[in-house]
Formats: C-alpha cells, structure tokens, sequence
C-alpha cells in the first residue's frame, strides 16, 4: 500500500509536512488506566493554559484555520480535529476512552496540539491519497451508515474505493476506523507552519513509543513533505 500527497496541496499549502507513524501487529483489546490517566493530565492542562475566547488566535489553530478557508470550508461551522478536541475540553467535555490507539492519538492532538487521525490499513482498499475531491466520491461517516459526498475541491483522504476522511481532518470513516480488533494502523499527525520539523519528529516519535508501550507491535515512522510526496507503508 502506498501513501501520496497530490502536489497541488503543498502548492495551496506551502510548509505542510505530514508525520506518518505506522504500527503492525498490536493488541488494540481492553484498555489500561494509564492512558486514561494520560488523557485526564492533558485535559486540566489545555483548560489551565487556553482560553475558548481567544483558542483561534494561537498560530497553530489559526494555521488549520487558513487552510479550511483555502478550500472553501467556513472555519465558524468546519473546524479542523485539533480545534475540535480543544473546544471541547474547554467547555468541560471529559473525553471518553474509545480504544488505546484512538485515546492515545487524541493525548497526542492535545498535548502537540496538532491533528492527529488514522486507519485501520487491513481495511484500506489500495492506496492512500491526500487530495481534492472531485465531489462524486462516496463517504460514510464515522458511526453512520448514511452515505453522502463531499464538496469538489474539498480537501479529503481516499483510498481506491472511497473517502476515508472528510474537510482535510475534519471528519473520519466508518470502514477504516479503530476497533479492539484493530492490528494494524497508519496514524498521522499533520503539521502547518509554525510546526517545525523537530516539533513534528518530537510528536510522531511519542505518538510510536506510546503505541508500542500499549499496544505492542513493531513500528515505523517518516515524514511526507514537498520532497518526498509519496511512500509506501
């Protein structure tokens, strides 16, 4: 399987890097007081250090907020992940354990305050493509069965089949999503400027460790840039 980026995205996005964290081999079963522990610290942490007031005006979430609007999605009703995990925790929305990957990538949006999503790749049909929809695509929505389409010349994730996500980060599948049963993921952390490499290196490191911690596996880490556009998981 192969994962590409359309290069007309970093043309409308310039300094877009992408940290791709793939794991094989994990036991997603059960959960572990840990990372509920984990998410429970980073949540008091954004409450104590953000405001809802003035959240858009960080240069991380402003970023996010660019982008949308580049590919016609109005940020006041389409809100990139990151911003939404944030919202959430700032109005006193306890998140609620989902399963360790899921948890774990929602600790990591929070604490590098970056999107962070994924895929459960034995469920993948080919390969992986960040792109711009041609608006004909089918997407079922996480948890849903409702088939709908997105917007031509959204930004979206699809494989060789359909959308596996929606507005860039905005919203994610229901085929490829995370399950107890997950064994093998490939999870992205997606960094605008001013997220600088090392930052991006820092996040899909602890993103890998943790998983392994956890989950177990063998894992593997890169970074799709303008340079190197295109790998194979």
């Amino acid at each position: 399987m192969k994962l590409k980026i359309n290069n007309k995205i970093f043309d409308n996005n310039p300094g877009l890097q992408i940290g791709i964290v793939v794991v094989k081999g994990i036991n997603n079963k059960g959960s572990h007081p840990d990372t509920k522990t984990m998410m429970k610290n980073i949540q008091e942490h954004v409450k104590s250090n953000n405001q809802s007031e003035t959240l858009s005006e960080n240069s991380k979430i402003a970023s996010w907020r660019s982008a949308y609007k580049n590919f016609g999605a109005k940020p006041k009703k389409y809100k990139s992940s990151v911003e939404t995990l944030y919202k959430m925790t700032l109005k006193g929305i306890t998140l609620n354990p989902i399963n360790k990957v899921v948890d774990i990538y929602n600790f990591i949006s929070l604490k590098h305050m970056m999107p962070v999503g994924g895929d459960d790749i034995d469920n993948v049909d080919g390969d992986i493509e960040l792109t711009y929809a041609q608006g004909d695509e089918n997407f079922t929505r996480l948890n849903t069965d409702e088939v709908t389409n997105p917007k031509k010349g959204e930004v979206i994730y699809k494989d060789d089949k359909e959308l596996l996500c929606r507005r860039w980060n905005w919203s994610e599948c229901d085929k490829t999503k995370m399950t107890q049963d997950t064994k093998n993921v490939c999870l992205v952390i997606e960094a605008l400027p001013p997220v600088t490499t090392k930052e991006l290196n820092d996040a899909i490191n602890e993103l890998a460790m943790l998983i392994t911690e956890y989950c177990g596996g063998e894992s593997t880490v890169q970074i799709l840039n303008l340079e190197k556009s295109k790998i194979t998981v």
